[in-house]
């Protein structure tokens, strides 16, 4: 990757596999989600290389800066469809005591 123009290609990239990821989550299409989980830990890995190497003005930081806010609303919307059940119980951990919660998930005495 020697551009700014590839740079950005890959960044796109990203955005576009986060957001098919979301309407695969929407529909419940886990095994979807999970390939496009591969697609995306791969553009991130090849991104991460040249991360640092790329000098950026005012104008592309703010691109940046959109694309990588993109992906992390995708992110975390795909995290809230993917996880009802995780929030629920960490809600139920954060309102008890773990002791509390032990006795009556297990019937510990």
């Amino acid at each position: 990757m020697n551009s700014k123009a590839d740079y950005f290609a890959r960044y796109e990239a990203i955005a576009a596999v986060s957001q098919r990821m979301l309407a695969a989550a929407r529909r419940a299409l886990w095994a979807e989600l999970t390939d496009l989980q591969e697609e995306y830990r791969t553009l991130v890995d090849t991104l991460i290389e040249v991360d640092a190497g790329i000098s950026l003005d005012e104008n592309d930081r703010l691109r940046k800066y959109d694309l990588v806010r993109q992906i992390l609303a995708d992110d975390a919307a795909i995290r809230d469809l993917v996880n009802p059940s995780v929030a629920r119980l960490s809600a139920f951990f954060s309102a008890r005591r773990p002791v509390h919660v032990l006795k009556e998930l297990f019937g510990a005495r």
